[in-house]
């Protein structure tokens, strides 16, 4: 009986052991795949182009009204009908693929509804499991009508987690545009993350693209998309270095209009919208960084994020509940002392077809 027993220990021992062997080696080709695929941008590289056929000829012009419409799109899988892991949901994407084109429909119905000579647009995917591995760039370049630059800000062969995990992901930032330019590049920023976190988490940059003035000038545009879910340093240093980058190139005697995203309440926005303890919460951004005569071109009567902690659609048709919503101001602008802002205004879209609401500047470029 006591040989009987030893051998069943040991039996159960060897299996045992042997699960723990697979999942270990399992573990070790999948961080051996990912390191080898990781995404590794250059500080500075080429974006894509798309539809350069739809530029005019018609350059930028100095004291003309320009409107400038910019929106964190989430990936079409933010909508008013989902929630995210990361922010205390549950979903890691959209039930199914029919959600992610209704969020796109709608996005591009909002798009048309407010005609802008730029559009900034942020989380954009181009071919990601979350989203169905619907392009949306094409999808949103077709149906604006207008070239597009862009560039990935996060790009996975394969992103193991949470269960069901992320997977593939393709995603960027992108401008759309009639207006020709002369130069469009991925800028980097800092990253804040370690191997092997780093091999699948965001390589955070500046969409950087260049339209040509008459006086020889011209007007610089830097698209971002900043840290969400860092312990602070990395936003810290990438907001440092887009101001580093915006305020050199108006020293060399450029127009400067960065906008996006920067995932940190700005500077004298207003405390309509407080913030709960155990949820996420952005940064706060130095109000102390930017040079004199720089501004700051943001609009707190309407919040610009929403959290993904549960799908907002109750919220849609029970005033109660999106009234106790937390919710953030941190979508807006940088804009350079030789640009005149004539109106900002963050567009009440209620979170129907993204996390975020889409912001509208209106600027002339001093003469």
């Amino acid at each position: 009986m006591k040989t009987f027993l030893v051998r069943s220990i040991l039996l159960i021992l060897k299996v045992v052991g042997g699960i723990i062997a697979v999942a270990a080696v399992s573990f070790g080709i999948l961080l051996l795949f990912i390191t080898i695929t990781e995404y590794r941008p250059q500080d500075k590289e080429p974006a894509e182009i798309i539809g350069e056929a739809a530029l005019t000829k018609e350059s930028v012009e100095l004291a003309k009204p320009i409107d400038i419409v910019s929106w964190n799109i989430g990936y079409c899988g933010l909508g008013a009908g989902q929630d995210f892991f990361m922010d205390g949901g549950t979903m890691v994407r959209p039930s199914d693929k029919k959600e992610v084109e209704e969020n796109l429909a709608g996005v591009i119905e909002t798009l048309k509804r407010y005609p802008s000579d730029f559009y900034f647009i942020q989380e954009m995917d181009k071919s990601s499991k979350r989203s169905y591995y619907i392009d949306q760039t094409a999808a949103l370049a077709e149906a604006l009508g207008t070239a597009l630059t862009y560039t990935y800000n996060f790009k996975a062969s394969y992103v193991p987690y949470p269960i069901p995990p992320i997977g593939k992901v393709a995603s960027g930032v992108g401008l759309f545009t009639r207006y020709p330019f002369t130069d469009a590049y991925r800028f980097a920023l800092p990253v804040p993350f370690k191997w092997p976190v780093s091999t699948v988490n965001l390589k955070r940059c500046m969409l950087i693209t260049r339209f040509p003035l008459e006086s020889g000038r011209e007007l610089v545009t830097a698209v971002l998309h900043l840290e969400a879910y860092d312990e602070g340093e990395g936003k810290i240093a990438q907001t440092k270095a887009v101001v580093d980058f915006i305020r050199a190139e108006y020293e060399a005697g450029n127009y400067v209009i960065a906008g996006g995203d920067f995932n940190q309440i700005f500077p004298g926005s207003r405390s309509l919208y407080p913030l709960y303890d155990g949820l996420w919460a952005p940064g706060v951004m130095d109000g102390g960084l930017l040079p004199e005569g720089w501004h700051f071109a943001v609009d707190d009567r309407v919040p610009s994020c929403r959290l993904n902690n549960a799908p907002y659609r109750a919220a849609l048709s029970d005033e109660n509940i999106r009234k106790k919503w937390p919710y953030y101001v941190i979508d807006g602008f940088i804009v350079s002392p030789n640009i005149s802002i004539m109106s900002v205004e963050t567009l009440d879209e209620s979170f129907r077809y993204a996390d975020h609401n889409p912001v509208k500047l209106r600027v002339t470029l001093n003469p």
